[in-house]
């Protein structure tokens, strides 16, 4: 893969150039010293990946994330001094489509690049999203749904279910049809960011702080409930068992999309007894469209945002050829449908 490097450091470039180089299979595209240098370079000769860093001058990263999402799109890895430290900014560029985020690594002693392994392995799996199959073809994936857990009886009534899936520039869109949403919503929220384990608590307590719903990682034995809003929290799949209780699950552990919205919206589909509303929003490829058609099939309401507000339009657009989705809306537009849907859902089937 062609990767390019953007960072104000030459220490840190060099660096990095070096850990790219260390794969046989990846070549350095080119190399920035700021923002405003990398979205010149990004329009005259797009990479497979950038590696951005956040804090630069003449332009930071989170700018420049945006701009070249807005011009010529493509897989941007944040890389930052410190993670923890720049966590506003690298919420910030996520919502501006940055995909995930690692610190950058250091010389050693010796001369080597020490703690590098984040990002490859975060390139490696950029590299196998771009061999699924386009939805509607075979993909082989099997989604394993744990049994139910006999001690806990099978639910007798269940409220409905708001179910959001997003990858890039999803933070951004989930906080705003979360801060939407009125705290007495009559349906329990579940959400699935593609994003690392490791970043998962501190995405929770970011939008926590953007809502008025109650926002938690969800845990095993949980079920979805009015007001509040269950997080995916691991690298595994989260799915719904047929006790209506939530599950992670490791399978099928070679797909790249982790946590899959498909892997949950496929076991709403099979396990929840009631129809809800399911939104899919921003992000590159396509997971989460076969699992919108199989709630589409089972009755519920299904949302993908539009192309006009979308960072970028690959899971949406993939669930719109689908033929899986009732309506196609701008982001500003989604929670006020969500809202209405569930009423008459609620009034429905009180």
């Amino acid at each position: 893969m062609r990767i390019a490097i953007v960072n104000d450091l030459a220490l840190a470039r060099e660096v990095l150039r070096r850990l790219v180089l260390s794969a046989p299979e990846h070549a350095v595209a080119w190399m920035a010293e700021n923002g405003v240098e990398a979205v010149r370079l990004a329009a005259k000769d797009r990479p497979d990946i950038i590696l951005m860093d956040l804090v630069m001058p003449v332009m930071d990263g989170v700018e420049a994330t945006r701009q070249i999402m807005a011009a010529t799109p493509c897989p941007i890895l944040l890389v930052t001094s410190s993670v923890t430290g720049n966590l506003n900014q690298v919420y910030a560029a996520m919502g501006e489509g940055g995909l995930d985020a690692v610190n950058t690594p250091t010389f050693g002693p010796d001369g080597t690049v020490r703690d590098g392994e984040a990002i490859l392995s975060r390139i490696a799996k950029l590299a196998r999203t771009r061999q699924i199959p386009p939805p509607g073809a075979e993909t082989g994936k099997s989604f394993h749904v744990p049994p139910r857990a006999p001690e806990i009886a099978p639910q007798k009534r269940c409220a409905p279910v708001v179910a959001l899936g997003a990858s890039t520039g999803g933070p951004e869109a989930i906080a705003q049809i979360l801060s939407a949403l009125p705290p007495d919503v009559s349906a329990g929220v579940l959400v699935v960011q593609h994003i690392a384990a490791e970043f998962a608590p501190g995405l929770a307590s970011w939008l926590a702080s953007r809502s008025r719903l109650a926002v938690r990682l969800a845990r095993v034995g949980d079920e979805p409930v009015p007001g509040t809003v269950l997080l995916a929290g691991t690298d595994d799949h989260l799915v719904l068992r047929s006790d209506q209780r939530l599950a992670y699950t490791p399978d099928p552990a070679a797909y790249p999309y982790r946590p899959s919205i498909d892997a949950l919206f496929e076991s709403l589909a099979r396990n929840w007894p009631r129809a809800g509303v399911a939104v899919l929003l921003t992000g590159m490829g396509a997971d989460g469209a076969r699992g919108m058609l199989s709630l589409a099939q089972a009755g519920w309401y299904t949302i993908a945002q539009d192309q006009s507000t979308s960072i970028v339009y690959g899971m949406p657009k993939a669930a719109v050829d689908l033929k899986a989705v009732r309506a196609c809306l701008p982001l500003p537009n989604i929670a006020a449908e969500i809202i209405g849907q569930v009423a008459n859902e609620s009034r429905a089937r009180p």
